[in-house]
């Protein structure tokens, strides 16, 4: 259902797909679609809370630096954080989830920050870890963009961020 309504997104654009739109191509009632999805735009963002959670999971167990931590953990999980490039143009053309994707980054860099602070041994205060697990999510942010612009190697691109943000700049 979700490969459908994303089509008919694709098609017609977001706000002019209809639940009863995507139900009708989908072969299943509006009740049905509702079971799945909370609400159209969740068939864009559906499972990315279950991911924040695994993800988090990670973060707290990873070895390494605060910074390692997360390069590590986030260029493993950027596939699943960022969907294809349809689905990315998608949210870039309308406002209403764009509007939503920051909504859910939001979370997600909140998940992860606690996460980074419930590390065995951290000294992070609430500041230093919404930080750098800002400046984390700003690696993928600027390589999904610039990924969707000129094309190219997403992992390259993220590796690329990291290392310029890595404390010491360039290696």
């Amino acid at each position: 259902m979700a490969e459908v309504a994303i089509e008919l997104f694709v098609e017609r654009g977001y706000d002019a797909t209809t639940v009863d739109d995507i139900a009708a191509a989908a072969g299943v009632s509006k009740r049905s679609f509702f079971r799945y999805f909370p609400a159209k735009d969740e068939v864009l963002f559906h499972g990315l809370d279950e991911i924040a959670e695994k993800l988090a999971a990670e973060v707290s167990s990873a070895d390494g630096d605060d910074w390692e931590c997360l390069r590590q953990v986030l260029t493993e999980w950027h596939e699943q954080l960022y969907v294809s490039d349809r689905v990315l143009r998608l949210v870039e053309s309308s406002p209403a989830l764009r509007a939503r994707m920051v909504e859910k980054r939001d979370e997600l860099r909140r998940v992860v920050s606690d996460a980074l602070r419930e590390r065995p041994g951290s000294t992070l205060d609430v500041f230093t870890a919404d930080l750098l697990t800002a400046a984390a999510a700003a690696v993928l942010d600027v390589a999904a963009q610039e990924w969707l612009r000129a094309g190219g190697d997403r992992s390259e691109l993220i590796r690329w961020g990291f290392e310029e943000l890595s404390p010491g700049g360039r290696r």
